[in-house]
């Protein structure tokens, strides 16, 4: 078993019980204590997992949703990269949908300046105020308006994506896990991204660094229902291989 399988093992163990105890995952893997702590530090410096005397508890802050202003502020130089990367995927007269994701929305910023005559399907009110004059066709899925995500959810908003078939949609996730597939926090965002993806000939994430080797709350779909990964660094090879093997294709800032 690689590490990062036993990992995700570890991962599982801590959703369904909250805590893990080095003791007994050094014998369930057939491993040694000090492996297992190493593991654990790993999980602790991604945030899944905070170590405790003997072993380590569930880090809540997996369950939790920021606020549209505080993921906006995170990693705002790695979306614009990202933004920068996304151009060559998208023509003129494409019709896409998006989500809420601040990824996203640097991303639009960016393509609507270059791509011309393109249709914009989206639940998220920021872009709908931040582009309506952008000279692109904007449509609002309606919906329950949440105050603190800015975005449009339920079952109008639902409907409304069913209703359309694009050619591209534009989404990023909280999360990327080998094992785990792509994972987000909000529950009612996650369903709209899902039906995002039934409907579009083209599937792109959007996600920099910072989301690789993560897991999150709730999730999304496996790497075989994703056409393209752009993101900001190149990750690990054992990441190029892995998406390889899944034929996505990776895009990413050339390094320096």
């Amino acid at each position: 078993m690689r590490a990062f399988e036993r990992r995700e093992l570890i991962i599982n163990k801590l959703y369904r019980n909250k805590k893990v105890h080095v003791a007994d995952l050094a014998q369930d893997f057939n491993v040694s204590e000090e492996t297992i702590r190493r593991d654990l530090e790993k999980l602790d410096k991604e945030g899944i997992a905070k170590k405790s005397y003997g072993g380590a508890i569930l880090n809540v802050h997996t369950n939790e949703d920021p606020s549209y202003s505080h993921r906006h502020a995170v990693n705002l130089e790695a979306k614009r990269a990202i933004a920068a990367n996304v151009l060559e995927l998208i023509n003129d007269g494409d019709s896409l949908m998006t989500d809420t994701s601040s990824t996203a929305f640097e991303a639009l910023k960016k393509i609507t300046e270059v791509k011309k005559n393109l249709t914009i399907i989206t639940n998220s009110l920021v872009v709908l105020s931040e582009f309506q004059h952008s000279g692109h066709k904007l449509i609002s899925t309606g919906g329950v308006l949440g105050a603190e995500t800015n975005s449009f959810v339920g079952p109008s908003a639902s409907r409304t994506i069913q209703r359309y078939n694009v050619d591209v949609a534009l989404f990023s996730c909280k999360a990327l896990s080998m094992t785990g597939g792509l994972s987000d926090s909000n529950e009612a965002e996650s369903e709209l991204k899902i039906l995002m993806r039934q409907q579009a000939s083209k599937a792109v994430l959007l996600a920099d660094y910072s989301k690789f080797d993560r897991i999150a709350f709730i999730r999304l779909f496996g790497f075989d229902e994703i056409d393209f990964i752009v993101t900001d660094e190149k990750p690990s090879e054992e990441w190029s291989m892995f998406l390889n093997k899944y034929q996505v294709s990776l895009l990413h800032s050339p390094a320096e």
